[in-house]
């Protein structure tokens, strides 16, 4: 009897609907991300498909028709006016379409497209058993040195799975500066960190080391993945909501509808401060600002170098891209809170990865410290809080990623018998070997300098002036002495290459094909273009540089 009053009430209690409202989904807006994750995952059938002989083409020609494709529709959604006067939120709520999204997702498009290519260099090493080889292990799942591996690398296997993870990465990273709701911007993380971890695993030499490192950058990454959910579930408490707009006007006091189920929370300043810090701090360790960055130097000495490259330029213009949206859309009434905060960050970046860098030995360990001096140097530009500071670093994001990824290729290039010489005492008497190598590696370490005729000058100008007009002025002079000191190893590593004597039975600078000359050539012409005539760049990164709120 009981049950049967049960399944009446069951019955009544439901009122019946009428129809499920459907989500409009605007698909041409948001065709960049949908074609390179359409490309990823026919590249997982790829992998299970098409015989073992041809996947490699296969995965190379999809991926570069994919992002090559997926830039296009970015540069044709900006020239429909998405990025002026057409910027609006998609997807409802959940995606922003404006001047900053298409700008990085057009840099993190490019860049991508230059870094797939030393993914794809297969010359750079001896052939092995007759089969060409690429920097990636011919079974990743093989322990290192057992007999399955040997079995592996003597069948001529590779791991042609970089490519699908490669585009998923890639997918999350277009999402992650346009993302426009918290969840969104949670996803997009993970979506872009997963295939990350996995790629930082699959060296073909070092392989100990390389799984070394994924394990830190894993634990690592797990730890800021935890604090910016942890920010995220205290900042739906206090706004009551995840979407960026709604907790901007929640910050504000302009909102008068309150959810009688958050009543007692909403609008408690504690949330919102340990909230936002926490969120803060999630970004800040994918930028890789002080002290959030102690994974920075392991994972990119221990993951192979085409990965390094990749993950070095790509992360760090969407992370940027993220940080500034939330910053500049969701907390603007925070300012006098957080900007005390990003001072503080920005000045301890900026030493503490200049200082650092000098006592560095290997050269991607080096690399990797420049990289967190150049996260503190952004940094000025974000807490400048005027739309000059958006445009300069969007500029400079631009211009420092395809620098970061023609380093990482010479990088690669120079080699002994156990793989890349990456120890910089190899490096002595490189310039008298190969003046060409030394010459191109000299021309990228000058724009990490700042060096008036590249790139990295034009950047780092537009970075410290829109920070001197934003009243930051202190911190322009603690970035032009971190710039000093910063530019004493980049000069003496070319002092090194140029004016010591090679040694006997040192590195030798193995002849790429086409794939990484491309790449490197392209680093080039990037860097002094921007260096020369940056001007039509500053002015799409000023027109691109204003927020849909």
């Amino acid at each position: 009897m009981s049950a049967m009053a049960v399944h009446s009430l069951w019955t009544t209690a439901v009122e019946p609907i009428d129809k499920i409202p459907s989500p409009t989904i605007e698909y041409a807006q948001l065709a960049p991300a949908l074609i390179v994750v359409g490309a990823a995952v026919v590249g997982v059938l790829v992998e299970a498909l098409v015989p073992r002989r041809a996947r490699y083409y296969t995965q190379v020609f999809l991926t570069v028709v994919a992002l090559t494709a997926a830039f296009a529709a970015v540069v044709a959604l900006a020239a429909g006016g998405y990025g002026t006067t057409k910027a609006h939120i998609a997807a409802m709520g959940a995606i922003a379409v404006d001047g900053p999204a298409l700008f990085l997702q057009g840099t993190i498009l490019l860049a991508s497209l230059v870094a797939v290519f030393t993914f794809a260099e297969r010359r750079l090493d001896p052939a092995a058993h007759g089969n060409r080889i690429d920097s990636f292990a011919a079974q990743a799942a093989s322990v290192p040195g057992s007999d399955g591996e040997k079995a592996a690398v003597k069948a001529g296997f590779t791991t042609t799975e970089v490519f699908p993870l490669v585009l998923f990465a890639i997918t999350g990273m277009l999402i992650f500066p346009a993302a426009n709701d918290l969840l969104m911007l949670f996803i997009a993380l993970e979506v872009f960190s997963l295939p990350l971890y996995l790629l930082c695993a699959l060296a073909r030499r070092k392989r100990l080391l390389s799984q070394e490192a994924a394990v830190k950058y894993f634990l690592l990454g797990a730890f800021s993945s935890a604090f910016l959910l942890f920010g995220i579930a205290l900042m739906y408490g206090y706004a009551g909501s995840v979407s960026y707009a709604r907790i901007a006007d929640v910050v504000d006091g302009s909102v008068r509808t309150i959810d009688p189920a958050l009543a007692d929370t909403m609008g408690n300043d504690a949330l919102l401060l340990i909230g936002g810090a926490m969120i803060l701090m999630g970004l800040l360790f994918k930028v890789g600002a002080v002290p959030f960055h102690m994974w920075t130097p392991d994972v990119y000495q221990g993951a192979p170098t085409p990965v390094t490259g990749f993950m070095a330029a790509a992360t760090k213009v969407a992370a940027f891209g993220a940080l500034l949206r939330l910053l500049y859309v969701v907390l603007p009434g925070l300012r006098w809170d957080w900007r005390p905060v990003m001072w503080a960050i920005a000045i301890v970046t900026m030493l503490g990865g200049a200082i650092v860098a000098i006592t560095q030995t290997d050269i991607k360990r080096l690399l990797a410290y420049s990289s967190i001096a150049h996260a503190g140097f952004i940094l000025a530009g974000v807490i400048a809080a005027t739309p000059a500071g958006i445009s300069s670093v969007l500029f400079y994001l631009a211009a420092y990623s395809f620098v970061t990824i023609g380093a990482f290729a010479v990088v690669t290039l120079v080699r002994d018998a156990g793989g890349e010489a990456t120890h910089l005492s190899k490096w002595a008497g490189l310039g008298r070997r190969s003046p060409l190598v030394a010459a191109v590696f000299a021309v990228f370490l000058l724009a990490f300098a700042g060096i008036p005729l590249t790139s990295g000058f034009t950047g780092k100008f537009a970075v410290f002036s829109a920070a001197a007009q934003g009243g930051a002025g202190a911190l322009v002079v603690v970035g032009v002495i971190s710039s000093a000191i910063a530019a004493f190893f980049y000069i003496r590593v070319i002092v090194l290459m140029f004016f010591s004597e090679p040694k006997e039975g040192g590195p030798t600078v193995a002849v790429p094909s086409p794939l990484t000359m491309t790449t490197i050539g392209v680093g080039v012409a990037v860097t002094l273009v921007l260096g020369v005539a940056p001007q039509y760049f500053l002015d799409l990164a000023s027109q691109a540089g204003v927020f849909v709120r």
